[in-house]
């Protein structure tokens, strides 16, 4: 009996630090109305490579940059064992430069020798992580909305983080998995519950996960989309389509959707008034890739459905700086 009491007391603390670790590091637009956040995506790192030295200096030389209000990691952060090390060696590196980070798996991550839900127990214990498991009964781990509060306090922008999982367990579909429908619907029940706390008025929203949707490919496919950015490879999505594009678009509040997992593609695409777009490939040699690599920036206005992305690949070189919807209009 002391044994069950002190792991329930030992799991009420865990969950109370968690949710400290969270509500000291809130999301908000600063003075000047602005937010800005960094996604580094598909680092890659194998543990005591020297091949992955060029992924530390290049997030190094982003954040001194741009000095972010949010990093965002989009997936395939570890490809290699230890895991808990490898994982660890990169949180520390991040979580010195004491700003708040967030984290979504790709389809690499779990398989290190720990499942994503092991994973993410360790991203939870870092004090400057704001990634918390909303809904862990549903499919993937981390999958969350992330609150930015207006200079005033008010809810004002919403990050959805949601696990794209990794490969396909129907059988006769082969390739990569999709975002299941347990997801599809959390992240619907939570843009209504927006919505109607916004006087019926859809709370300007991104989401960002790893692997790209269906609507990635037939964006690019089709030539009157307007794209800005680096097309060098095939978009790598999934063969079934589970609809989450279409709850985006239904809910009326997802202005821009943000992924990696294609290495050699950073493009940036109007698709039904919504921003598809790559982050640029962050990592070192440890796998393919063909662009230089970097980071994706993206600089949010409160109360503005507008906002502004960009490429940096040093601390000195920016890219491909647009504005959307403005710069995606056909006139």
């Amino acid at each position: 009996m002391k044994t069950i009491k002190s792991s329930l007391i030992c799991l009420l603390l865990i969950f109370f630090v968690n949710s400290i670790n969270a509500q000291n590091h809130q999301l908000k637009f600063n003075s000047n109305k602005k937010f800005k956040i960094v996604q580094f995506t598909d680092l890659h790192i194998k543990y005591q490579d020297k091949r992955s030295d060029i992924a530390f200096v290049k997030m190094n030389e982003v954040l001194i940059a741009e000095k972010p209000d949010l990093i965002l990691i989009t997936g395939d952060i570890i490809y290699s064992k230890p895991a808990k090390k490898n994982l660890r060696n990169v949180l520390d590196f991040i979580s010195k430069y004491k700003i708040p980070f967030a984290v979504t798996f790709g389809n690499h991550d779990r398989e290190q020798g720990l499942s994503n839900d092991k994973l993410f127990k360790i991203v939870k214990s870092y004090p400057y992580n704001v990634t918390i498991d909303e809904q862990p009964q549903i499919n993937g781990a981390g999958n969350c909305a992330l609150v930015l509060k207006s200079s005033k306090g008010k809810a004002a922008a919403v990050l959805y983080l949601i696990d794209s999982n990794s490969y396909s367990k129907i059988k006769g579909v082969k390739g990569y998995d999709f975002i299941h429908n347990d997801q599809v619907n959390w992240y619907m029940d939570k843009s209504r519950e927006f919505t109607a706390n916004n006087n019926g008025k859809p709370l300007f929203s991104l989401a960002f996960f790893h692997i790209p949707l269906p609507e990635f490919k037939q964006a690019i496919m089709n030539q009157n989309s307007s794209m800005y950015g680096i097309r060098r490879e095939a978009v790598c999505a999934p063969k079934l389509n589970s609809g989450m594009f279409a709850a985006f678009k239904e809910c009326g509040d997802v202005k821009g959707v943000f992924v990696g997992h294609d290495h050699d593609n950073d493009f940036a695409i109007n698709w039904q008034g919504v921003l598809l777009a790559y982050g640029r490939y962050s990592g070192g040699n440890t796998v393919y890739n063909n662009i230089p690599n970097g980071a994706r920036i993206i600089e949010l206005t409160q109360n503005s459905s507008s906002f502004k992305s960009w490429i940096r690949t040093s601390d000195t070189n920016v890219e491909q700086i647009t504005t959307f919807p403005n710069d995606y209009i056909k006139k």
